[in-house]
C-alpha cells in the first residue's frame, strides 16, 4: 500500500471522521490517549511545534492553546480543509500544510523545537522516513514525542479471550511478525446502533517494538523516555470496556527521544 492509497482512504473518511470527533465520539481519544500523551509531553510554550499527521486539527489546537507556535501536517487534503476551516473561524496562529510526514515537507532545516505525533505514525507505510524528517525538521535539542499503537498487542491476530459466562478473562496475541499491510474497517463504538454510517477505512502498517524503536535510533535520536499508560480507574468508570487495557494488555505506546 502507498501514500497514495493511504491519503485516498484519509480524504474519504474525512466528513464522518471529523463530526465523529468533534461530537465526542472518540472516547479512546478523549479519556484515554490523548490525556496521556499531554501527561508525558513536556512544557511546550514557546516552542516552535510540528504536528505529525494532524488530521481535522483537534489536538493541534490542544498544543496552540498550550502556547506553543504549531504548524500541522498531514497527507489528506479534506482533513486539512477541515482543520483551516477550523482556523478561520477561531484562529490560534496554526499554519496548516498538505504533505507527507515521511518526506521532505518543503520546510527548512532546524525549523523547530518539537515534534509531535498522536495516533498517526503507525497509518503510514514508512515509519523510518518519518524519524529522518523529524530529525531534520528538529534543532538540536529538540525533541520528539509521538503515540502509536503498542505493537506488541495490537497485532493482526488480536482477540478476546472469554470465558463460559462471556467475561473477557485475557488478551489473544498473534502474527506478531506478520507486517502485511491492510485495510481496517470500524467505527466509534459508542454510536448508537442504529445509526446508518458508513465504517472508516483505515490502512494499517504493522511494525514490532524494535521496528519502531531502532527506526527512532537509526535517524540519530537519544531515546529517553518509553511509556505505556494505562487507562485511569476514572476512565474506566466511564468506558467500562477500557479495564480490558487496564488489566490484560497493553493499548498505548509512548516515545520520546531527543537530537543531540
Amino acid at each position: 500500500m502507498q501514500k497514495t492509497d493511504v491519503a485516498k482512504h484519509w480524504n474519504e473518511n474525512a466528513d464522518q471522521w471529523t463530526r465523529d470527533v468533534r461530537a465526542g465520539f472518540d472516547v479512546y481519544r478523549d479519556k484515554f490517549t490523548f490525556p496521556a500523551f499531554l501527561d508525558a509531553l513536556p512544557a511546550i510554550k514557546g516552542l516552535d511545534v510540528i504536528d505529525f499527521g494532524c488530521g481535522e486539527g483537534t489536538n493541534t489546537r490542544t498544543f496552540a492553546r498550550m502556547g506553543a507556535r504549531v504548524t500541522g501536517i498531514d497527507l489528506s487534503i479534506r482533513m486539512i480543509q477541515h482543520a483551516r476551516r477550523t482556523e478561520e473561524a477561531d484562529p490560534l496562529g496554526i499554519r496548516y500544510q498538505v504533505a507527507s510526514y515521511s518526506d521532505h515537507c518543503g520546510m527548512p532545516d532546524a525549523s523547530f523545537d518539537a515534534v509531535l505525533s498522536t495516533m498517526a505514525l503507525m497509518d503510514g507505510p514508512d515509519f523510518p522516513g518519518a524519524m529522518r524528517e523529524a530529525y531534520r525538521l528538529l534543532r538540536p535539542g529538540g525533541f520528539i514525542l509521538f503515540s502509536v499503537l503498542h505493537p506488541c498487542f495490537i497485532t493482526p491476530g488480536l482477540g478476546w479471550e472469554k470465558d463460559d459466562e462471556g467475561r473477557t478473562t485475557g488478551l489473544r496475541v498473534a502474527r506478531y511478525f506478520d507486517r502485511s499491510s491492510f485495510t481496517e474497517h470500524w467505527r466509534f463504538g459508542n454510536r448508537p446502533k442504529d445509526e446508518d454510517v458508513l465504517p472508516f477505512s483505515v490502512p494499517r502498517f504493522p511494525r514490532t517494538i524494535s521496528d519502531y524503536l531502532n527506526a527512532v535510533a537509526s535517524a540519530g535520536f537519544m531515546i529517553t523516555q518509553i511509556g505505556e499508560p494505562q487507562p485511569s480507574h476514572a476512565a474506566c468508570e466511564a468506558v467500562p470496556r477500557f479495564s480490558r487495557w487496564r488489566d490484560l494488555g497493553g493499548f498505548l505506546l509512548l516515545v520520546t527521544a531527543r537530537r543531540a
